[in-house]
This record gives structure tokens, sequence and C-alpha cells, in this order.
């Protein structure tokens, strides 16, 4: 065996499938990639998971989950803000819902929530899953929020403020849409949305380390959260995520995120005609939204289908990517507010997906 492949198969040997030489060499390429962006102090830490054929295919650490304490990152403990990635964990759960049926896509809002204050046109939940209802997104200071408040407290932000256009008739990206479906959830169900969404799914799962974040109290192996300056890493402003738990207020592993992803590589999972609804791109205006219901369902630059979620928040970036016909998920999670380097690390991913583009 040629004597660099060789040692690059020991370097690898604690991944659980190695694959061919071509698939270990993108490998090393995306590991080398990953860690000139600690290098290059672009962002403090980073957890990576990729599975492939239902196995661990590739799974790393980089950097530091606390710069300070240069305490490492274990993909499979050190916990991240996820951000948006919480809103196809609130779909999930939505989706059960749906399923049981407890709630209807295609009902108004106002069947749920008949004290939300009415406007000009009626809203359905599937508008507001699949960000065409036409509320508003954040203003000033609301995306860095550090208040308490509940989901139904939390409609105060919002409730009197016109709709930006007719739903149905335009696509505006905004966490306040799954506010109102966290609420209407929580009010069909009897029990907290967090409540709901740990019995329905996150447990039946074994997503364990998948939780919403409680200010305060943080689980053991929690990152720090950073932003990037001029001047380096600083500690993230302050901030309580408890409103929009379904919209960004999550906390996961990059392993578990992984495992998230696999249950829809599960083809009668996946297929199910109630799943199938919120993974298929909605149509405005006769142009597609590249958005499904809580999940992007768009294609990479290849023409390859993918559907998963990037999420930014202060102090955590995600990028979730499942590729059906690939067999494969990327999870990727770094203690950060919005580094910008989405290209890069779908550079990485273009790697590992490898040359079967279609």
């Amino acid at each position: 065996m040629n004597p660099i492949l060789k040692y690059l198969k020991n370097l690898f040997a604690s991944q659980r499938v190695i694959g061919g030489d071509k698939q270990l060499m993108a490998r090393v390429q995306a590991d080398q990639i990953l860690q000139k962006l600690i290098d290059d102090k672009r962002v403090p830490g980073l957890a990576i998971t990729v599975r492939k054929n239902n196995e661990v295919y590739f799974e790393k650490g980089y950097g530091f989950a606390d710069v300070e304490q240069q305490t490492p990152i274990d993909p499979q403990n050190t916990i991240f803000r996820i951000a948006s990635v919480s809103k196809p964990i609130a779909a999930a759960a939505l989706a059960t819902m749906v399923e049981d049926g407890q709630m209807d896509l295609d009902a108004s809002i106002y069947k749920y929530l008949p004290y939300f204050p009415k406007k000009k046109f009626d809203i359905t939940v599937r508008q507001l899953a699949g960000h065409t209802a036409g509320l508003r997104g954040y203003r000033g200071g609301e995306y860095g929020l550090n208040k308490p408040m509940t989901n139904k407290e939390a409609l105060a932000l919002f409730q009197e403020d016109d709709l930006l256009f007719e739903p149905g008739k335009g696509f505006q990206y905004t966490s306040f849409d799954w506010v109102l479906i966290s609420l209407a959830m929580q009010e069909v169900s009897g029990i907290p949305f967090a409540d709901y969404v740990r019995e329905k799914f996150l447990e039946p799962y074994g997503l364990k380390n998948t939780l919403p974040e409680v200010p305060g109290e943080l689980p053991p192996h929690c990152t720090t959260f950073y932003s990037r300056g001029k001047l380096g890493f600083r500690l993230a402003i302050p901030v309580n995520n408890t409103y929009k738990l379904a919209g960004g207020g999550y906390l996961s592993t990059s392993a578990d995120i992984g495992r998230f992803g696999q249950v829809y590589l599960d083809s009668k999972f996946r297929e199910n005609k109630i799943q199938s609804q919120f993974l298929t791109s909605g149509i405005v205006n006769g142009i597609p939204t590249y958005y499904g219901l809580g999940w992007q369902v768009t294609q990479d630059r290849w023409g390859r289908t993918y559907f998963g979620h990037v999420g930014n928040g202060v102090g955590g970036y995600a990028v979730f990517y499942i590729y059906p016909e690939q067999d494969m998920v990327f999870s990727i999670l770094i203690n950060c507010t919005n580094p910008g380097v989405l290209d890069t690390l779908e550079e990485v991913i273009g790697l590992l997906v490898g040359e079967d583009k279609a």
C-alpha cells in the first residue's frame, strides 16, 4: 500500500467507515480545511458529524468549547446552540401532531389561537410553517432579545403589526411564525411545547442531548458562546431564546443532529404522506420558495437535492443538510455568532458527498 495512504488510514482508524482511497483523501482534505478555520481564528470551535449509509462516516471536533480554558470539543457530548436548526425539530413534532389528527395544516391559526388579533386576511398553519403568512421579521434588537418571555407573552412583540402581504402571496422568513405554531401546539396538546416535543420525538428517537436552553441553567459540556470581531473572539451578548424555542431555542450536539437526520433517511419516514408535505418546496406566484414546512429544500451547485436548515443565532451557528440520494447527513455546529464560513462548510460538504453529481 502507498505509505501515505497507509498513514492516512491509521490517522482515520477511529472512523467507523473507511471507504475507498478516494473517499479517504476527501476526508483528509475536509479535515485540513476545517482545521484551517481554527488556525486562522475564523471560528473558536466546531464539531462535525457526517453519516453515510446509516454509519458514522466522518466525525471530529476542532478548536475549543471554551477558548480561555482550552476545553476540547467532543462531537458526541459538546452541546451548542443550534439556532434555526430548531425549526426542523419543531416541524417533526408538528408532523406527528398532524398525523395524529390533532392539528390540520390548512386550518386557520385562529381555530387554535382565537385570542391572536384578527388580521385583514386569514392565516393557516401551513402558511406559517412555510413562511408565506406575511408576518414580519425581527426589528432592531429583537434578534438578541434578553427578556424572559413565554411563547404566549411574546405575541406582544408582533401581534399588532400588519401583515407584509396577503398570506400565500409572498415569502418572509421569520421565527415569529414558529412562535405561533408552537403556541398552537401547546394549546392543542394541553402541555408545554417543549414537553410535547420531548415526549413525541426526542425521546422516541434517542436524541438525549437535544434540549431547550434554560437561561442560567446550561447543561454540562455546553460551549461558551462567542462573537467574532476585529480583535478576535469575545463573549456573545446574553440572550433569552425561551419564547422562540421552536424557531431557534434548542441546544444539541453534532452527533445528535446527525441522528436526527438519519431518521429522515428512512424512506418509510421521508415518504410518509404527511412528512413528504414538509419536505416539498412551496410555490409563490409560480416560483419555488426552496422552503417546505420548517425545512429548507433546495439543490447544491451540482444539482443534487438536499433538505435541512442553516441556523444563525447569537453565539451559535449550525449547518444541517440531508442528501437523500447519497444517503448522507451533515451536521456542523460552531460556537460563534455568524462567522461567515458557510461557503467553506459547503466546500467541505461537496468534498465529502464526492463525485456522484446529478
